[in-house]
């Protein structure tokens, strides 16, 4: 049973590690905790869902177009939402953020109804064991799924013009505009690439649960962003960190000691771990001039 609830663990902390990594990228680059992130989850797992049921793709194009779909949402929110107060106070930004979530969950009431809909069976589940852990089919894809995304994304990152380009907005967007880099393009490319792999997130949820809803993000976008505060803050391979610590411990929390804690196990994990490395497991003490 212990290894059973350890591979659900690590399935659902790949979820977490997914939508961790898109508030982590988006913070590193323009220190914003883009609290949408969340609801991007829940219209990729929407945009899949019509893909599927009404365009009658298969699942691995439907997965396509609603990654495309939530990056240009991404894009349009970075452009419309972000951009005209970018310069205004933090404040402003965080209400813009608040702001666009609620947007974003209205709109999918009003698109899709505020009902659960049932996700299709869109493969045959089998159970597989490995050297004690019991692991369905779709267990696996979340796996290997996230662990493609996860190489993909740290090549751009470390690799390509683009992945240069982030690294330099990242440390100082001034700097980096002064140099010739197009800022704008980056943000831009930065929320596109968040909201590909929150969306990949939600669909992959959605075939796990075999349900979406418009209010599904919300409180996994809630531990997605506590799971990038426990690895540290604008740390690609502290959110995956903080993402299965999470996924692992709420498994484990849950079945040997009461399912009724399963969020709250979040939230002690993040009082534990701020207690003795208040920047998160990889985060690093950024000095500010003054």
């Amino acid at each position: 049973m212990f290894m059973e609830h350890l591979s659900n663990g690590i399935a659902l902390g790949s979820i977490y590690a997914l939508t961790a990594i898109g508030y982590t990228m988006v913070y590193g680059i323009i220190r914003l905790i883009n609290f949408a992130h969340g609801d991007l989850y829940m219209v990729g797992a929407f945009l899949t869902l019509t893909a599927i049921t009404i365009l009658n793709l298969p699942i691995a194009a439907a997965m396509l177009f609603g990654m495309a779909g939530a990056a240009l949402f991404g894009i349009a929110i970075a452009k419309f939402a972000y951009s005209p107060v970018f310069k205004a106070p933090r404040i402003s930004l965080f209400l813009s953020a608040i702001g666009v979530a609620i947007f974003l969950e209205n709109f999918a009431m009003l698109v899709w109804g505020p009902e659960t809909q049932s996700f299709p069976e869109v493969m045959t589940n089998k159970i597989y064991n490995f050297a004690g852990f019991r692991m369905s089919t779709i267990q696996i894809i979340i796996i290997v799924v996230t662990i493609i995304l996860v190489s993909v994304l740290s090549y751009i990152v470390k690799y390509t013009k683009m992945g240069k380009a982030m690294r330099c907005v990242s440390q100082d967007m001034d700097t980096a505009r002064l140099m010739g880099i197009n800022t704008n393009r980056v943000v831009y490319f930065t929320f596109a690439l968040g909201s590909v792999l929150g969306a990949t997130a939600g669909a992959l949820v959605g075939m796990y649960y075999k349900a979406v809803f418009p209010m599904m993000g919300f409180v996994p976008g809630l531990k997605a962003f506590i799971s990038a505060v426990i690895g540290g803050i604008g740390s690609i391979p502290g959110a995956m960190i903080g993402g299965m610590l999470m996924g692992v411990s709420e498994s484990l929390g849950a079945a040997y000691v009461s399912s009724g804690y399963r969020d709250a196990i979040a939230f002690v994990i993040l009082i534990i771990v701020l207690l003795f490395k208040p920047t998160g497991i990889l985060g690093k003490t950024m000095k500010e001039k003054v």
